[in-house]
Formats: structure tokens, sequence, C-alpha cells
């Protein structure tokens, strides 16, 4: 029977302590030179006790970094408190081991033992603890089975961590002749490093590292593919999900530093690119190019080929593939950020990646392979195949695709005017971005194509209807397109020239992506306006259309240029496709004030929507923030002063709360539980003040320095917005400490 495993989700407040790399404690003032001669300093001084800290010693240090790493990645049960026990079979009088960390997964059960020294030294009893932690195997496995049941038989795991420990051949022969894995403060560091980055999807590395050749449970799969050879090799062709990808691909790091990794070729995920390609995906990218990868094993995969035409071997053949992936069997090549993008995403599961997967590469071919990819085939940008489009397709049959030559070239023109409010502040080609060229080619493109400024209706690829921007023929619409945008930022420009100016410096956001995009969102939606007035916008010469929408702009501008500082940061602050809608509708609400005939169509549903949004979503946030703030409290206390009431009520709850909240439990007759449920919002900002030694860096936000009644005012404000969207503490459903 395995005893003290709890599910990772109830053991957050343990999560933070063994985060620290130090501990802390709050004695009566009595016992401080008790508490002094074995370690401990004191770090405040109150009126009867005094709190205590002390670092961590090494070795339990290790056991909680270990432990962590296991939470971050997210196994669904861990050990509590300091460990696990593992009773041994014999009835109540059996003997019992402790395993220092235990972690449960779908796939997996990993027992772990920790052993560390101060300083670099062999370890003399290693092999005889290397014995104990060996004779485990069986009754751990049972006891999991038992207790942990699951719909794939798990892989059951045991590892020991080492730190400062120096192990010779013979140390580590025995660990593989037991069976036992390896792992030393490198590993530890290297996973640390990998699970900041890629969250949980990092325990699938990790257990590749755990278990090579062990096959996947649950993810056979059989897909149509393409066999075909590349460089002499065999090579597959077919889609699968990321979920299933990040399952089994392995990716082994130049920085992890493992003398065995001879393949390690590849470079450790950049976390700012991850975030980027992760928001990418989330507004609905999709990956036209294939993620590269070597099967190790060609005895876990089978082709199975299906009736084709006879010269199908010059173009490859179509069959069904059979995958049975191991750990460690699938090595990326190329496109790891593409792939590890999906981690903790929504869309992993559904969403294809189109794979092109090798077969039984050798590592230095692995390598080989990743150094083409990566320097022989220079990617060409973006923002300069925006701009080749304005010299590539200016003379294309097709009027959606010379449109968008002729869009692209306008844009170019206005960078190079000396007298646009553009100038200078377009990033075409490969120009450097900087904070005032700001604005990309390609997002002021998207802005002005998808609004439908020019082409407003198609039949069959036919133009049947030209929208106000259309001037004809290319030059024509090329200098409508460019005047009348020149004319529209030069009023916006003009009432608000110091925001205009800043760029993307701080205190800007008016002339960046975003904020270029709503304005031009904006002015569609004059164009419809005139256009629901019966005018036809396209018959009007340049300088006309400009006059009917003049005093609209001049609303907007007027609008923009009162923005507060305060103001302007949030509307900096509307970021990405909502974004951009967010500040359209109120720009759009703006005008509508002045004009109220100005109604452009799903602005008056959008400003009803986001009322009832705002107050749905504040109270959710401040019913979020209250049981957090009950939860991180009563955890704290009861981790200082003691888990019975009599012990943390008592110690840990000034007088006055306990008055309050006592005579509230005793009018409910205590009907809702424990004291700990009658507690207001307010009350914890009371509890945090006089306990303030252990509160301070938990729930003091604010200046350095200032005080505590200071850096806990948040805690007064959110009480008040609490009393118009809420109900009390008291009425909350009751969270369990």
């Amino acid at each position: 029977m395995l005893h003290g495993v709890d599910p990772t989700d109830s053991l957050q407040g343990l999560a933070r302590a063994k985060s620290r790399s130090y501990e802390t404690k709050t004695v009566n003032s009595k016992l401080v030179g008790e508490y002094l001669s074995k370690g401990w300093t004191i770090d405040k001084k109150n009126k009867a006790t005094t709190r205590l800290r002390r670092d961590k010693p090494h070795g339990q240090l290790l056991e909680d970094r270990v432990w962590s790493l296991l939470y971050k990645m997210r196994f669904g049960f861990l050990s509590a408190k300091t460990s696990a026990v593992l009773e041994l079979p014999g009835g109540s009088s059996a003997p019992t081991t402790k395993i220092d960390v235990v972690g449960i997964d779908d796939e997996i059960a990993l027992a772990v033992e920790c052993k560390s020294s101060h300083k670099l030294a062999r370890r003399p009893t290693f092999q005889e603890e290397l014995g104990k932690h060996r004779l485990i195997r069986e009754n751990f496995a049972q006891s999991i089975r038992k207790q942990f049941p699951s719909a794939f038989r798990r892989q059951v795991v045991l590892a020991m961590f080492t730190t400062n420990i120096l192990l010779n051949e013979n140390d580590r022969s025995r660990a593989k002749q037991a069976n036992v894995v390896l792992l030393d403060e490198h590993d530890l560091a290297y996973n640390e490093t990998l699970v900041s980055h890629l969250g949980s999807a990092a325990k699938y590395q990790f257990f590749s590292d755990l278990m090579p050749g062990k096959e996947v449970p649950g993810l056979r799969i059989r897909v149509p593919a393409i066999r075909h050879k590349m460089g002499g090799t065999h090579c597959y062709t077919f889609a699968a999900s990321p979920e299933y990808l990040l399952k089994i691909c392995y990716v082994s790091h130049r920085s992890k530093g493992k003398a065995s990794d001879v393949d390690a070729y590849q470079r450790m995920v950049q976390k700012s690119r991850l975030n980027k390609i992760r928001k990418y995906i989330s507004q609905n990218g999709y990956f036209p190019t294939s993620i590269v990868i070597n099967l190790d094993s060609s005895s876990r995969l089978h082709f199975e080929r299906i009736k084709q035409e006879d010269d199908a071997d010059e173009h490859g053949l179509l069959g069904w593939l059979e995958i049975r992936p191991a750990y460690k069997s699938a090595w990326v090549i190329d496109g790891q950020h593409r792939l590890f993008g999906y981690s903790g995403q929504d869309r992993a599961p559904k969403s294809r990646l189109t794979i092109l997967a090798f077969s039984g590469l050798r590592p230095s071919e692995q390598a080989r392979l990743f150094i083409e990819i990566n320097s022989k085939q220079k990617r060409v940008s973006q923002i300069l195949l925006q701009t080749l489009i304005a010299e590539l397709n200016w003379d294309a049959d097709d009027p959606r695709v010379r449109l968008g030559a002729i869009i692209s070239k306008a844009i170019q023109q206005l960078d190079a005017d000396s007298e646009s409010p553009f100038y200078h502040r377009i990033q075409t080609s490969d120009d450097s971005k900087d904070a005032i060229r700001c604005i990309t080619i390609t997002s002021l493109y998207s802005a002005t194509e998808k609004t439908r400024l020019h082409i407003v209706k198609e039949k069959h690829g036919n133009v049947i209807e030209y929208g106000p921007l259309w001037g004809g023929d290319n030059r024509g619409t090329l200098d409508r397109t460019a005047h009348i945008l020149n004319q529209w930022f030069k009023l916006i420009r003009a009432a608000a020239p110091d925001w205009w100016e800043k760029g993307a410096n701080p205190g800007g956001g008016l002339a960046m992506n975003d904020g270029v995009s709503a304005c031009v969102a904006i002015l569609r939606s004059v164009f419809e306006h005139l256009e629901n007035q019966g005018k036809k916008l396209v018959h009007f010469d340049a300088e006309d259309l400009f006059e009917l929408t003049r005093k609209y702009c001049v609303a907007l501008a007027d609008y923009l240029g009162a923005l507060s500082e305060e103001e302007r940061l949030k509307f900096r602050e509307l970021r990405g496709i909502q974004g951009i809608t967010a500040r359209t509708r109120r720009c759009q609400k703006a005008i509508r004030d002045r004009y109220p005939d100005f109604n452009p169509e799903g602005l008056e549903r959008y400003l009803e929507e986001e009322k009832a949004q705002t107050n749905i979503r504040s109270k959710e946030i401040i019913d979020r923030i209250e049981r957090i703030l009950q939860k991180v409290v009563l955890e704290e206390l009861r981790r200082e002063f003691g888990e019975d009431e009599s012990e943390w009520w008592i110690e840990g709850v000034p007088k006055t709360v306990r008055v309050e909240v006592g005579k509230r439990y005793e009018d409910d007759d205590g009907k809702r539980g424990g004291k700990e449920h009658y507690f207001d919002l307010i009350h914890y900002r009371k509890i945090a003040t006089e306990r303030w030694d252990i509160f301070k860096d938990l729930l003091g936000f604010g200046k350095p320095g200032a005080s505590k009644e200071k850096v806990t005012a948040w805690m007064y404000e959110v009480n008040e917005k609490r009393k118009i969207v809420s109900h009390a503490s008291s009425a909350m459903i009751a969270i369990s400490g």
C-alpha cells in the first residue's frame, strides 16, 4: 500500500513552499535561542513571536526541486508533505520504506530517490542505497496498479537524482543492471529550463530519457501516407495532430550537455518565439510546411501499399502507414518551434501538421539535414514578399491579384512621400524596424485589402461592383488610395501630433499597426454610412470623396486627440483582432455621439454586449481573487501555526477579526462548516497587516519601502468593487483548507 500521494491539483500551497530555496517558521520569542543554534536566523520580530528563516538543507532543496519539476510537468498525482511511504507486505506490522518523490501520470509511475552532498564528493553508501531502491519495484508496481487504475498499463520507473555526487563506471553499471535511471544536477537544470519554456509538454521529453525504447501506450496509429525516397533514404509524408506528435517526438538540445547524445544538434527552444507562434495559432494560424522527423526503428513501421498506377514508383507509393511509437524513437530534425507552439493549446488535438518522416537516419545524417535546412534554405521574410507583390502582380489578369499589387505599391508610395503622415514610418522590404518605423507593410496591406475598399462584389472571378477607392485602372486606383489615406490620417495626426510622433515609444500606440488598422476600419464604416445614404462613392473624384468623409474624420480625430495619457495607454493595450475591434467600435461610438445618424451595423449590439460582459467579467475576476485570497491566507496560517483550529485561529487571526467572524459563525449556527467560511474579503487585509512577516511577500504590491497599509490598499479597492458586482465572502462556496 502506498501512502502520502495526493492529486496534484490539491497541492498548490505545498508547491509554493517547495518552490522557495528557504523555509520559514514563526515561534514564541522565548524559543528563539534554541532555533538559532540550529541554523535559523531572525527574519522579523513581532510583539510576542519571531519569524525565523533559513536556507533549505541541500538534501531537502534537491527533493523540492525534483518535486517542483514534476508539479510543473503536471503529473496527475504527487507525493505530499515530505515523502511517500510504501507499506511492504505483511499486514499492519509490516515494515515501511520512504520514497523521496513519487509522481504518477497516465503513462508512468515514477519513484525517485534524491542523494546530495554539500561539496563534490564520492558516496561510499551509494551501492547500498541503489540496492535498497531497486527492491521496492515489485511492491511499488503492485500498489500503483491497485490504487491508481488506468486504461493502459503504466511503465514503472525507478530513478535517482544526485547533486555533487561523484559516480564511477561501476556505480553506473550497477544502476543499469538494476534498471534504475541515474540523473544529475545537469539533467535537473536542463529539464527545469525546458518546462519553463514548454509547460507540461516537457514531460514527454522527460519520459523519453526515462523510458527510451518503451512503446508509448495507446498511440499506435494507421494513417494514409506516401512513401518515396529522398537522398537515397526511404521517407513518408502524412498528417498527424500536434497532440500526438508532442507525445512521441523527442528533441535533444545542445544545452543538455549529454555526451551520450551525439545527435544533439538542436538549439534550445526560444520562449519569445514560442509565444509568437502560440499567438499565431490562437488566431487560426496554420503551417503549410512540413515538420521533419526521423523514425528511429523500421521495425516499428509497417507500410501497406494500396492499388495504384503501374508507374507510381516514380512519384511515390500510396498506402497505409502503421506506426507503433516508442519513447525516444521519433526525433525532430526541423520544426520544433512549430510543434511545441501547440503545447497547452486547445487546438492541439484537432489541428493537423504535415510530417516528412525519414526512417533510420543516423545521427550524423540527421545533423547534416538540419544544417542544410537552416543554413542553405534562407527563408523569404513576409515583409519582403509583400513588397515584391507590387512588382510581380502589377499586370496580373485576375483583378484580385492585381489589386494586391496596387495596394502594396500605394503603401510604398505613402512611405516615400515626405508630406505623408506615413513618411519613413512603414517597414518595407528589409528595412530595420525601430520605434518610429514600426508600421509593417503587411499590417497596413491587410487592413486596407480586407475592408473591401476597392472591390465589393465578385461573381465567378469577375468584378460586378467596385468600392469607393477604385480609380478605373492601376494608376488611378493607386493615386486615389494614397490620396484618401493621406488626407484621412493627416487630420488624425494634426489632432494628436505628440501621440502620433511617438510611434512605438513609451506613450505611443496610435502610429502603430493596430492603431492604424482600427482607423482604416473606421474609414470603411464611414464609406458604408455614406453609401447607405444613396451616394455612389466610386463616381466621386478623390478630392470630393474625402470632403464627404471630412466631418466624420474630424469627429474621430477630436476623440483621439482628447484622450488622456491613461486612456491612450489603455488604447494601446487593446491588441490583436479583438483589440482592433474594440478600438474601432469605441471610435465609432465617438463619431455617433456627434452625429447620431451614424450608426454602423453591429455597433449597438457590441456596446450592449460589452457592458454585459464587463459586469460578468468583473464579478468572475473578483470572485476568483476572493477564493485565491482565502486559500492562500488559510494555507499560510496553517503552515505557520498548525493545522488545528485552536492553533491557526487563535495564534494567526487577529482578535478583532475573530470576534466579528465568530459572531457570524454563531448567528448561522456554523451551517457552512468551519469559521474560515465566514470571512469577508476585507478580513484578509487585516490578517495580512497584523501578520505582515508572513504575508508581505505574498500580498504586498507597490513601491519598495511603502507602508503595509499602502501596499495592501488593493484589497480595499477590490472589496469596494465587490460591493457592486458580487456578494460577501460568507456567501461563497466553501473552500476547503
